[in-house]
Parts: C-alpha cells; structure tokens; sequence
C-alpha cells in the first residue's frame, strides 16, 4: 500500500534525473571536459568613427578675378577688384592702412586710393556719413559699402553672395552673406566717382603707410 502511494513520487524524481544526465551528456565530452556551444546569438559592437573635422575656410574661396561690367565704369571696377585681391590675406591690426596689415576702415580706404580715388580716412560710421544710400538695385552690386553692427565694420561689396573686408579674426577675406552677417547689416552706401577727386599717381605707385587716429571699431 505504501509503495503503491510512493511509486508516483519516485516516477517523477527518477525522470528528473535522466533529463539532468542528459543535459550533462550534452555538454561534456566523453573524456569528462566541457564542450563548445554553439548558439545562433551574434552580438554586434557599434563602429566606432572618428569626430568630424571641417577644414577652415580659405582665401581661395572667394569671388573670382574677373571684369566687372562694360566700359570705363568696368574697366574701373577691374582695377578696383585686382587691387581689393592684391590685399586678401594681409592681418588684422587697428589704425593701420596696409601694406600688409589693415583695420576695416582702413582696408576700404587703401582699396580705393590704390585705383586713384581720394576722400578723408577715417571709421567706418565716418563713410556711412559721407556717402549717400544707393539705389536698391545697386546695393548688392560690386564696389558698394556694406555697414554692420551698429556702424562699427565696413566691408565693400563682391557681389550678392558676398563681401570684403578686414576682419578681427582672419584679417582681409572674402565672406559670404550668411546668417551671422546678414543679421547684422546696417545698411550700404555707395562712392559717387564721378565727384570724388582722382589721384592719377596712385595707379603707379600705392600711397605710403598711414596711421591717423580713428576711434575704435568693434567689428569681428
């Protein structure tokens, strides 16, 4: 009678116990030593990549030498651009006209004497004074003063893509129009040539090296 209670029990606990021998048989070699087990479970590492690195922009990304316009006013203007090129790459320095170094005002100022155009040096709020707004089609046109940051950074005009100028941080270089300088255009004035004073020798031979005092230009 208590066999007969106990058998259940036994079935059980003896089943049991094959199904762990088996599992052992599974994973051992006949010589006792565990065996390899092979899964379908493939864990993948992330790639690593290097940070991106974006190469500084230079003085060859710029408005390309070329004549701009027909004429005397495009013969001009190629005078004028070769002389602005012949300066890119010159450093920052407050108070200083060239030849290798210019603040903003000062930059301007060379750019047009170099070509024979005279009118008083001085900061850049001094030539948003002396200089009439242009027409709205000529804003964007080539020669034109472009003013930012409350008049404290000059810069003249290549074209509707972008400018030159003497900056803080890169001395004289071309800049595109992008969201940081369009956010802080003042406004634009434009040189009447045909009533400015021509200095005919400056097409020979650049003017010497000023430094007359100006006030500070907070411009970058």
């Amino acid at each position: 009678m208590i066999v007969r209670k106990l058998f259940p029990s036994l079935f059980v606990a003896g089943f049991a116990l094959g199904l762990a021998a088996n599992a052992a048989a599974q994973t051992n070699d006949f010589d006792g030593r565990p065996r390899v087990v092979l899964t379908n479970k493939v864990t993948v590492k992330p790639i690593e990549t290097a940070p991106a690195k974006f190469p500084p922009t230079r003085i060859e990304n710029r408005a390309p030498v070329k004549s701009v316009g027909e004429g005397a006013l495009g013969r001009f203007n190629t005078e004028l651009l070769t002389a602005i090129e012949s300066h890119l790459g010159a450093s920052y320095h407050y108070d200083r006209t060239g030849p290798d170094a210019f603040d903003c005002s000062g930059f301007v100022w060379r750019a047009y004497q170099d070509v024979g155009v005279n009118f008083q040096r001085g900061p850049a709020r001094s030539y948003w004074a002396a200089f009439a707004p242009p027409a709205k089609e000529e804003e964007l046109k080539f020669g034109t003063l472009v003013f930012f940051s409350g008049l404290t950074h000059v810069g003249i005009v290549a074209d509707e893509h972008g400018f030159y100028h003497s900056a803080r941080h890169g001395g004289v270089v071309y800049s595109p129009f992008n969201d940081y300088w369009l956010s802080r255009i003042d406004g634009f004035r434009r040189l009447p040539l045909e009533s400015l004073p021509l200095n005919e020798k400056a097409r020979a031979k650049r003017p010497a090296t000023t430094s007359q005092s100006v006030e500070d230009e907070n411009g970058p």
